[in-house]
């Protein structure tokens, strides 16, 4: 035992300090177009989105370029071309092992980057969004013309239907993402699917938290997976906002300043019908179905119409600057707090031109109705 213990120890020492001195060192081996030849390939970091900082260079010779380094744990990095920063980067993640990089010089996103797991995985991630980018592609092209014109006419059922075909392509394709998560739990690109998810207008955070619960905790200590967590939180206080003005739910009430610092309350305004519409100055699909809303109003207002506007401007010049140039003439209310706006949070906004139909007790009826739809709920809802 006495002899056996000492050469215990000088086993155990040098096994430790062979896994030690090999941990984290990368080598990357990358090939580009000839005609880079004399450029440098900056290695660059993000420890903040939008400030890079250079970590290392190589100089472009014969079509190939180097780097070798040390990433105790997995990093996302980018090359990126002398003279090009202003066209983008190549992606790939500094990790053990030899990294093999095929730059394409027309497109550094469609570049190749593979020979180590997270750089792997995000080959694989990146063959399923072009798949999906062409198909998304595809659909716009075949109706965008369609839509378009639908929203000039005025024509909600084309209009409809078109989102609903979308909607129903990004619930195929989301299929896809989720599959490729559930796959990859363990790959730093993964959080990235997560993003994909939310084009699903019907997707709660009580369907993506399980898959978010489902990834490692490096993942998740990620910058993204950190936002990600964060965004989660948010998703799930304005669902659950959004339980409590449902159809068939009395509207809460509130109140506001108005543009000349009156406070407002949604109880003093209510008429026959109501409609309480979110939007602001900013907002260029509010500011467009603005006209059709003053029409709409001035037909049906001395029918027992009335409409309260809360704004999430944050510049209060601006916010009547609007009132002023789109001629709304009903009731406006704004804490001027933008996506801070505490009507907007009770009411579970997300998205804005956003609007609730009330009748005469104050129940909501109908949500986000658009023209002609819009009207004819109105009229409906003022007939009886």
């Amino acid at each position: 035992m006495k002899k056996f213990l000492p050469v215990a120890v000088v086993l155990l020492t040098l096994m430790s300090f062979t896994v030690i001195e090999g941990i984290g060192e990368y080598k990357i081996s990358g090939t580009i177009d000839s005609s880079f030849n004399g450029k440098y390939m900056y290695l660059k970091e993000s420890a903040h989105i939008g400030n890079m900082t250079t970590i290392d260079s190589a100089l472009i010779t014969k079509g190939k370029f180097t780097f070798k380094g040390i990433s105790e744990t997995p990093k996302e990095c980018f090359l990126v071309i002398e003279g090009k920063e202003q066209e983008g980067s190549v992606i790939l993640y500094t990790e053990e092992g030899n990294i093999t990089v095929n730059v394409n010089k027309d497109t550094l996103f469609n570049s190749i980057v593979t020979g180590t797991f997270n750089n792997d995985v995000m080959h694989k991630f990146n063959k399923l969004s072009n798949e999906i980018g062409k198909l998304e592609k595809t659909f716009i092209d075949k109706n965008m013309g369609e839509f378009n014109k639908a929203e000039v006419e005025s024509d909600t059922a084309t209009i409809n239907r078109v989102i609903e075909e979308h909607q129903n392509m990004i619930k195929e394709n989301n299929r896809k993402y989720i599959a490729f998560i559930e796959e990859n739990t363990n790959a730093l690109v993964t959080i990235k699917a997560f993003v994909r998810l939310f084009s699903d207008q019907d997707k709660k955070s009580s369907d993506i938290k399980p898959l978010f619960d489902k990834l490692s905790a490096q993942v998740k200590e990620t910058n993204l997976g950190k936002k990600m967590a964060e965004h989660l939180t948010k998703m799930a206080e304005i669902e659950t906002a959004q339980a409590k003005v449902a159809i068939n739910k009395i509207a809460p009430d509130f109140s506001a300043p108005t543009p000349k610092g009156k406070i407002l309350s949604l109880k003093e305004v209510m008429g026959k019908v109501t409609i309480i519409d979110f939007w602001a100055s900013w907002c260029g699909p509010c500011r467009k179905e603005n006209p059709k809303v003053v029409a709409m109003y001035n037909e049906l207002h001395d029918k027992g119409l009335n409409i309260v506007s809360v704004s999430l401007d944050q510049d209060k010049t601006k916010w009547k600057e609007a009132i002023k140039a789109d001629e709304l003439t009903w009731y406006q209310v704004s804490n001027l707090k933008g996506w801070g706006e505490p009507i907007a949070k009770e009411y579970g906004i997300n998205g804005i031109p956003a609007t609730f139909i009330l009748d005469a007790s104050g129940k909501i009826v109908a949500k986000n109705l658009r023209g002609e739809e819009l009207k004819a709920k109105v009229k409906e809802l003022l007939a009886q």
